[in-house]
């Protein structure tokens, strides 16, 4: 990479005063150290990638997400998967995750998400010591039926630091896992809903990494969110919970179930360590918007040089390059992947880039889509909503509102039902 011509911030015609899909603004990051604009591996991975066909490996179990029924046949499907509270998976960059954990006294009053106002996850203002939590969670396993109302009560207003107490003192108070314990008491996609978000975020990327990788289709996206829309530790952070959850690497089982062009984009899509500064090089952003422009006007959208620039340059960077891109073509690089329902790779590449500019925009649509049509896609909507209650679904609520006219919590009302409704909209924040 070129030595000269890297700045800090904005400069010039790239300076954006309202951040868009179309020219998007170049926020400062947080951590990372490495060449400015590009990816590098961590100390620990390995950058070398396995190249191995479906025929070539041993297929992979399929390890369910949820315990099996009592009395069922079912093999023990949390055996190696490492659950258990006393052993969490810690998001290095995230000092709650590192002090420890409360066992008596009440966590400090908030209204939301510390630190995030983007968070719609509401948190009670005066909130029980964890022995509380454990001590009603078990009540509500307790006698002919399920108190659903109750689970909900308590684990949709609880954040990831206090699930991963209330985790950890629920087994130590009755030998056995929460996890385990939910999985027998409740059930369908209300079950997976209440695991998925009590599950620590890096064990949830885990898993729904898992999931995609072992069942690919080319229309999934949950890889794409993941690898685009965590910052590089948290990234890491994922990608150390599946090796101790699966007993292989991300990378592996992504080069092993993933075929064609597909494999060539995710591979390294996964593999990436981005840097995560401010720093930007605009004469390489420059010279890289016109080596896109080049190979989308040839609809060479598998070319190796679309492949580089997207999975190793800093999001910095990349952000640099379109709004370069936008600068000497006149329109956004989206425009001119102009989309098109047969060709999945192209439809990949939008994603990767709108998870880049406008990831609030690109979960409303995933969110829109999974609540149109003749029925509802549990799954897409169960991912987003509880993966992004932490992050940022209040951004996301608003842009479904500007885009639809209605408010999410009333769609989300109006295409669910009972204990799967009440998860959601618990997690949407609706009072």
């Amino acid at each position: 990479m070129e030595s000269h011509g890297h700045v800090r911030g904005h400069r010039g015609s790239q300076t954006s005063t309202t951040p868009s899909c179309d020219h998007v603004s170049l926020r400062p990051a947080r951590y990372g150290h490495a060449p400015i604009g590009q990816a590098r591996h961590p100390p620990s991975a390995n950058p070398s990638l396995p190249h191995e066909t479906r025929e070539e490996r041993k297929p992979l179990a399929s390890p369910r997400l949820f315990p099996a029924r009592p009395g069922t046949a079912a093999s023990d499907p949390l055996r190696g998967y490492n659950i258990s509270p006393t052993h969490p998976f810690p998001d290095p960059t995230d000092a709650a995750q590192r002090s420890s954990y409360p066992n008596s006294h009440p966590l400090r009053t908030a209204t939301r998400t510390e630190g995030n106002a983007m968070a719609t996850l509401t948190v009670p203002g005066s909130v029980p010591p964890v022995a509380d939590d454990v001590e009603q969670l078990h009540k509500a396993f307790e006698g002919w039926g399920t108190n659903e109302k109750l689970i909900i009560s308590i684990l949709a207003h609880r954040d990831a630091a206090r699930r991963r107490a209330i985790r950890r003192a629920y087994a130590d108070a009755y030998g056995k896992e929460l996890l385990r314990a939910l999985g027998d008491e409740i059930h369908g996609k209300f079950e997976r809903a209440v695991i998925l978000w009590t599950l620590d975020p890096a064990e949830r990327d885990a898993v729904l990494a898992n999931e995609e990788a072992r069942k690919w289709h080319p229309g999934g996206r949950a890889l794409v969110e993941i690898a685009c829309t965590r910052t590089p530790a948290q990234l890491f952070a994922a990608k150390q919970a599946y090796h101790d959850r699966f007993k292989r690497s991300l990378e592996e089982d992504v080069a092993a179930h993933v075929t064609g062009d597909f494999r060539k984009l995710l591979v390294p899509l996964v593999s990436a360590y981005r840097y995560d500064g401010p720093e930007v090089n605009t004469s390489l952003a420059h010279s890289e918007a016109k080596i896109l422009n080049e190979k989308i006007d040839k609809k060479a959208y598998n070319d190796e040089e679309i492949i580089r620039i997207l999975t190793t340059r800093s999001k910095a960077q990349l952000l640099a390059t379109f709004n370069s891109y936008k600068d000497q073509f006149n329109h956004a690089i989206n425009k001119d992947l102009k989309a098109d329902p047969k060709d999945e790779l192209l439809a990949t590449l939008r994603a990767i880039i709108r998870c880049f500019t406008c990831p609030d925009r690109y979960f409303e649509k995933v969110i829109r889509l999974s609540l149109g049509g003749m029925g509802t896609e549990e799954e897409d909507l169960t991912r987003v909503i509880t993966t992004r209650a932490e992050v940022d679904l209040k951004l996301i609520k608003e842009a479904y509102q500007k885009r639809n006219s209605v408010p999410l919590e009333r769609a989300v009302a109006k295409d669910t039902t009972r204990d799967y409704e009440d998860i959601l909209l618990a997690l949407l924040g609706a009072e």
